[in-house]
């Protein structure tokens, strides 16, 4: 879903970036912006920066180091956006994700918005997402271990995510500069779900042989739940704090989890969001480890079921 603070970032971003021209431009220069990363930080203080680099130096410090010869799990977590509704799921999404993969001690949480209650967690930015990817890339053996990246966040058409801190940070990440990311830090083998409106957008650009992906909605649907009262948006409710909660491989989690969000759209009206699942042919040699190790038991949901928002 879109709001106004988030379509008036937008615009903002545009008069900043952008030099005066047409719609159409606009829109080719905004997606040729969000293809490079761009972010925008406005009227922050010096101390608001050096505080976020201390915390990101903690969070990356504190990562275990992997352990030679076992198929070891990473987890970055980003609530991009300061909507409480990102950031109380962010939290609770690398819980029940470093419990699942045993990632204890091998996860980083980002938060833009207070949702997370954490002041430790660094924020949840495009530049800092990058800061997160490559520390763990530096802790990770990159032909051995796993990347395991969930982003939850806003989503524009055309664009890809799109971060937004009220009057104060703009920006945006798209397919082609998310490929870019993750393949240029040598991220083979990797599994990357991401809850934002659009976000299918996302499948085409990330596929590969070692690669799955899991997105809340198609490349021309919304998504739904992100209001900012909210404690899960649908996607994060039903996949993470639902399936992913109980000891079942990720393709039956996966598909319970869109026929409960496709349920909830049927008996609210609401036009389905598509959530799209792709899985590469080698996947299966490394998740079949992970999933090894899962826990054997199903943990408690938390917060409030997502349609209570509507």
């Amino acid at each position: 879903m879109m709001k106004k603070s988030f379509a008036t970032g937008l615009l903002l971003l545009s008069i900043a970036v952008l030099p005066a021209s047409s719609a159409v431009s606009q829109d080719s220069e905004q997606i040729a912006r969000a293809d490079k990363g761009i972010e925008i930080q406005m009227g922050r203080e010096p101390g608001w920066f050096y505080q976020e680099h201390k915390k990101m130096s903690a969070a990356l410090a504190a990562l275990k180091p992997q352990r030679k010869g076992i198929v070891d799990a990473y987890v970055v977590v980003a609530g991009i956006d300061s909507d409480d509704v990102f950031g109380r799921e962010a939290a609770e999404t690398a819980k029940v994700l470093s419990q699942r993969y045993d990632a204890v001690g091998r996860t980083v949480i980002l938060s833009a918005g207070t949702g997370a209650k954490s002041q430790t967690a660094p924020f949840g930015s495009i530049s800092n997402l990058s800061i997160a990817l490559a520390g763990v890339a530096a802790k990770m053996d990159l032909k051995e271990d796993v990347l395991i990246l969930y982003t939850t966040s806003h989503g524009a058409p055309g664009i890809g995510i799109v971060f937004n801190d009220k009057e104060s940070g703009f920006g945006m990440i798209s397919p082609t500069r998310m490929a870019a990311t993750l393949n240029g830090m040598g991220f083979t083998r990797r599994l990357v779900m991401i809850s934002a409106c659009y976000s299918g957008a996302f499948v085409p650009s990330l596929q590969s042989p070692d690669s799955i992906i899991v997105t809340a909605a198609s490349a021309e649907r919304s998504s739904f739940g992100c209001h900012p009262g909210n404690d899960w948006t649908f996607f994060g409710d039903a996949l993470i704090n639902g399936t992913m909660r109980t000891p079942v491989p990720l393709d039956t989690a996966v598909k319970d989890a869109f026929k409960t969000i496709s349920g909830w759209e049927t008996k609210f009206g609401l036009k389905p969001s598509e959530p799209q699942f792709s899985v590469g042919s080698k996947t299966n040699v490394w998740l079949s480890l992970l999933e090894k190790r899962m826990p054997k038991t199903t943990s408690a949901r938390v917060g409030k079921p997502a349609i209570e928002g509507l």
